[in-house]
């Protein structure tokens, strides 16, 4: 009966901290890996922009505004609003 508690205790530990945040991990980087040219985003920073570069693994090109572009960290981007093939 004294094991039961600190068993119990683990399993809802899990289930309520470690496998939503696994969930949510894995739910980004699916995002990050399919980011394509045209895809309308939102990065950390709160900037709405469009890719227009892939650079590498790690870095993208955003047009921000005519004639301005950015280079950001893949990472940085928090959100898809719109992908170029519904556009």
């Amino acid at each position: 009966m004294q094991f039961l508690f600190p068993i119990a205790l683990v399993a809802i530990f899990y289930f309520l901290i470690i496998l939503p945040q696994s969930k949510e991990k894995k739910r980004v980087e699916k995002m990050l890996a399919a980011l394509k040219k045209g895809d309308k985003v939102v990065t950390s920073s709160g900037i709405l922009a469009e890719v227009s570069a892939i650079k590498d693994d790690k870095t993208l090109t955003l047009k921000i505004a005519e004639g301005v572009k950015i280079d950001i960290l893949r990472s940085a981007i928090t959100q898809v609003t719109s992908s170029a093939t519904s556009a």
